[in-house]
């Protein structure tokens, strides 16, 4: 059989390049919400839901979450922001607005006739380039005790000196080698409470209250048990009850339950940590022993506690267990005091691992999650400056390795040179976006920087968004972690690539209507 090789009709490629355009507009679209927010001048967004709640916010990945969005290449440019946000914790807004420029400039190169596949090679090899000569300029910090680490706390603060001086206040706590461990998440020790005071301490808040008034308020050198299960007696099923081997099946579990409630109280408790509910004639001994109990503790805050104390996690099977074994479990923290006007408790010191907690204050409800918000980007930030260096911000550093990489394109032939033209404007926008937002003209700008750029040889200068003149970005203390940088530029890259590359979409028929066919 021969095979005819089909010519393409023009309403075909009309079609393709139109579901091009069409997924390049939702990329845009999506960028346009956040571009406004970056730079020292960036301003909020103000979200609306349907019952009339309202949030005010600047930072990218709140808006990119909380805004609708139907589209799937929207929604596409939504998760890989999210993705950044779990993974380094910061930079969403810099890799959505490289991504539309990414996708824009692809956009237009196709529409001039480049061939798809030539733009994604450029793009590749551009990306390739950029990544390397970012990895190449970054600084490593000299110890949690340079001054950088709290200029990269202010920048991704937004200028909020309180927060930058909590955070490494708690970063200097958990020292270096916590900061460097993968499973460690520094943003997680962020709380952010109306009316509370500003504050730093060893130790763990957990957002619950005692279960009663009639425990103690404050205990010292303090015995912990940290129950991950329910306080409760084991459970026997009706169908059991009811018969005579299981009713005596109960009370033996009754008598089993008393025991260990004493043991508890015999072994010196004071602070017993419940992942769900307790029995109410356990939360009436334990009252009575002069032991605080808090029920339904979130699991995140039980394994806080339990690393900071030293205690070990157990199964209510496991309170069977002797006392002398039982012993083994516990964990000890050097004060535990209950938050009644926060209602909650605080855990404080303990012969575990050092947690530290960094507790934002915050002057209304409005702002509590502003100001959690922006807490949580500076101490992400740190924490990534400690584990890859420091790059300068402004967008200097991406202006200065887009000239390394037009140099890339001098040695490539063919199409792909215009992909790579893709990786170089979209290296510009950053710096671009910023000076607009500071109420400047980007292309005269852009053009005095590069040109100091090339005099002078220095990749940090860019434009003091106050004055409009050309500066060092060094000299000004204003400083990005090099991780940052390089992942918003690779989540940018891989949200290109994929749009680039869909020429048709199909609508998918529902699962109901696909299941009914096989049926059929």
């Amino acid at each position: 059989m021969s095979l005819k090789k089909e010519a393409i009709s023009g309403s075909e490629v009309d079609e393709r390049l139109a579901a091009l355009i069409t997924n390049a507009n939702a990329i845009r679209a999506i960028a346009s919400a956040v571009e406004g927010t970056l730079g020292p001048k960036g301003l909020d967004t103000m979200l609306v839901d349907k019952f009339g709640e309202v949030v005010i916010t600047n930072d990218g990945v709140t808006i990119l979450t909380m805004m609708e969005a139907n589209h799937p290449a929207a929604r596409m440019l939504i998760n890989i922001a999210k993705a950044q946000q779990e993974e380094i914790g910061d930079g969403t807004t810099t890799a959505t607005v490289m991504a539309g420029a990414l996708v824009g400039a692809g956009v237009e190169q196709v529409a001039k006739g480049v061939p798809v596949a030539r733009v994604i090679e450029g793009l590749r090899v551009g990306l390739k380039k950029a990544l390397e000569a970012m990895r190449g300029h970054a600084r490593p910090l000299n110890s949690l005790d340079d001054p950088v680490v709290r200029q990269v706390g202010l920048v991704a603060g937004r200028d909020h000196a309180d927060i930058a001086d909590l955070v490494v206040q708690a970063a200097l706590l958990i020292g270096e080698e916590k900061l460097r461990d993968a499973s460690f998440k520094f943003s997680d020790t962020i709380v952010a409470e109306e009316g509370a005071e500003n504050q730093v301490f060893l130790g763990v808040i957990i957002n619950k209250e005692r279960m009663n008034r009639q425990m103690p308020k404050e205990l010292e050198q303090v015995k912990v048990l940290v129950i991950d299960d329910a306080l409760e007696p084991e459970e026997i099923d009706d169908e059991a009850l009811g018969t005579e081997s299981g009713f005596n099946r109960y009370l033996q579990l009754q008598a089993e339950f008393k025991e260990n409630l004493q043991k508890i109280a015999g072994l010196g408790v004071g602070l017993v940590l419940v992942d769900r509910g307790v029995d109410d004639g356990a939360e009436e001994v334990l009252t009575d022993e002069g032991i605080m109990v808090i029920q339904r503790v979130a699991n995140k805050e039980l394994r806080k506690t339990a690393e900071l104390t030293g205690a070990r996690m157990i199964k209510r099977t496991g309170l069977k267990k002797a006392a002398a074994e039982l012993e083994k479990y516990l964990g000890k923290a050097d004060k535990v005091r209950s938050e009644e006007k926060l209602e909650q408790v605080w855990v404080l010191g303990g012969k575990g691992k050092p947690m530290a907690t960094v507790l934002v204050g915050a002057a209304t409800s409005e702002v509590v999650g502003e100001r959690e918000r922006i807490a949580k980007d500076a101490a992400s930030s740190v924490q990534s400056a400690v584990k890859g260096g420091v790059v300068p911000g402004g967008g200097s550093l991406e202006l200065a390795v887009a000239r390394e990489v037009e140099k890339v394109r001098e040695g490539i032939r063919g199409m792909a040179a215009y992909g790579v033209d893709c990786v170089v404007e979209a290296l510009k926008r950053p710096m671009a976006q910023i000076v607009a937002n500071a109420g400047f003209n980007p292309l005269e700008k852009l053009g005095d920087v590069i040109a100091a750029q090339v005099e002078t040889g220095k990749y940090s200068l860019a434009v003091d968004c106050d004055s409009g003149q050309v500066a060092d970005m060094y000299g000004l203390g204003i400083v990005d972690p090099a991780n940052v940088k390089t992942y918003a530029l690779k989540a940018a890259g891989e949200v290109a690539e994929a749009i680039l590359r869909i020429d048709t979409i199909i609508k998918k028929r529902e699962e109901k209507e696909l299941q009914n066919k096989d049926v059929g």
